[in-house]
């Protein structure tokens, strides 16, 4: 793979440019019709530099298309940093939405990049990253620069940078705040860091602007985004005490306070009002992305589905249709779990008893419109007396098993391999096809897990005579195939949780 490549005269026999499932080949000369046309398909998808101004630009940039021999492409904006260039003050590529294919990839790079985004190389470090992921630091500095043009801790460096800069530009978090939420060590290391990768001190980037304290950011997508299908899937499966959803906006606790998300027409708005929400904004605004399936690129999902006989109505029908993630990987094995056999309501009823019981309490200061608790945490569900919640001996058994699994780091719900992963489920008590097809979905962001033993799939698929063979053209969307099929109509019973 080539990145960072300058037009020549010898251009057309060099390697193309690849992005995965999405965007299948991109040429240099695809890439510069995409900038030329500011086309807000490929936003996130590559970074374009220009020698001669030394800044780095999304695609859908307003200035001057500038000519192909001053262009490079970059898949990553750490990339184009680590060539010397700056972002740019008018596109703002710290704001472009994130690259819809490692948001669906599971290979070892895109784990490792939820994993930057969790915070690991700030608190651990790149040997950390590594060895997290089972692997050397030269082998993973060999695949960041391979697929990225970045090394991991450049990458990691970048993201930083990139979420500081939207904190000064977009909340009115002081200073020193904005240091340590975005994970720099000291605000000398922040200072440093921001006048080397933007020419201007924080304060500076600030311009000046008065907004209101605590943390409001915008949380880029790309349209068509189907908000209320999204949000009346949560709606049906919120939780009691951690979750109010209404079909305007979403509401849950956090491990120290609460947030919102309010769907606008181009972005998610998020805000927090309580402090523990500020001591790792990266994290926060990826676990929120992912709920809200943010990455995705609705425009390859359609095309490949939208040619299918009985999807293609669906399609058109909801065009932007989301999978819904999950804020947290835990909290969505427990929801499986309590879900398997029984109607919706009925899980919902089951969750909300074992977070009375085992979920932290918010600060009294704190509780507002039916917020109450904090979802509990694996090592405190696997120690927990779960006799007298209405669950049965074998469930209660499961539920234990798969905590202690995920508290001593036997699962990894965020940096291990899916099919690892999910052969370390079925290998549990209790955990079959379906549940594990299930958190493969919503927690592992696999867009081709399809629980086909699911009753309302299995129902929707004989009655129109799918066969499996079919069901493989649908790859790599057969999670999106599966929503559609459960948002028409929604069930209110059956496995479907």
């Amino acid at each position: 793979m080539t990145w960072g490549f300058i037009l020549t005269s010898d251009f057309r026999q060099r390697k193309p440019l690849t992005f995965g499932f999405n965007l299948s080949m991109l040429d240099f000369e695809s890439c510069y019709r995409a900038i030329s046309a500011r086309d807000g398909r490929f936003d996130g998808q590559f970074f374009t530099a220009v020698t001669s101004t030394g800044i780095y630009c999304r695609p859908i940039c307003p200035a001057r298309t500038p000519a192909q021999r001053n262009v490079r492409f970059y898949p990553d904006a750490a990339a184009a940093e680590a060539a010397g260039f700056r972002p740019c003050k008018r596109c703002r590529p710290e704001a472009s939405p994130g690259s819809p294919d490692w948001d669906v990839r599971g290979d070892l790079v895109g784990r490792a990049l939820r994993l930057i985004d969790e915070g690991v190389v700030d608190s651990d470090g790149v040997r950390g990253l590594a060895s997290r992921l089972a692997v050397t630091e030269r082998h993973l500095h060999r695949l960041f620069m391979a697929e990225l043009g970045a090394a991991p801790l450049a990458v990691a460096r970048s993201r930083r940078l990139r979420l500081a800069r939207r904190l000064l530009v977009e909340t009115g978090m002081p200073v020193t705040e904005v240091a340590f939420a975005a994970g720099f060590g000291s605000v000398r290391q922040f200072n440093a860091s921001m006048q080397e990768a933007y020419g201007q001190a924080p304060s500076e980037l600030r311009n000046g602007a008065v907004r209101p304290p605590g943390l409001r950011l915008r949380l880029s997508l790309r349209k068509p985004y189907d908000a209320q299908t999204l949000l009346a899937f949560l709606t049906k499966r919120a939780i009691p005490g951690v979750e109010t959803i209404t079909p305007e906006r979403y509401a849950r606790t956090i491990d120290g306070g609460t947030i919102e998300l309010i769907p606008q027409d181009d972005h998610v708005l998020l805000t927090a009002e309580a402090p523990g929400a500020l001591k790792g904004v990266a994290r926060l605004v990826a676990r929120c992305r992912r709920l809200f399936d943010l990455d995705a690129d609705p425009q390859a999902v359609a095309e490949a589905l939208g040619q299918d006989e009985l999807l293609g109505p669906l399609v058109t029908e909801r065009p932007g249709l989301r999978v819904p993630g999950a804020f947290d990987g835990f909290e969505l094995v427990v929801r499986a779990v309590l879900g398997q056999q029984v109607s919706v309501a009925g899980a919902r009823t089951l969750a909300g008893r074992l977070v009375a019981r085992t979920g932290e309490p918010l600060d009294p200061e704190l509780v507002r419109d039916g917020l109450t608790h904090v979802f509990p945490t694996a090592e405190a569900v696997a120690k927990a007396d779960l006799t007298g919640l209405g669950l049965t001996g074998a469930r209660e058994r499961t539920l234990q098993a798969v905590a202690e699994a995920v508290a001593s780091g036997e699962i990894d719900l965020d940096g291990g391999e899916p099919g690892e992963t999910r052969a370390r489920l079925l290998a549990l008590p209790g955990i079959g096809p379906w549940t594990a097809e299930y958190i493969a979905m919503r927690a592992l962001r696999d867009p081709d897990a399809f629980p086909d033993t699911d009753l309302v799939l299995r129902r929707a698929l004989d009655r129109h005579g799918v066969t499996p063979e079919r069901t493989d053209t649908w790859r790599p969307w057969r999670a999106y195939a599966a929503l559609h099929l459960w948002a028409a109509p929604m069930p209110e019973q059956g496995e479907e949780q």
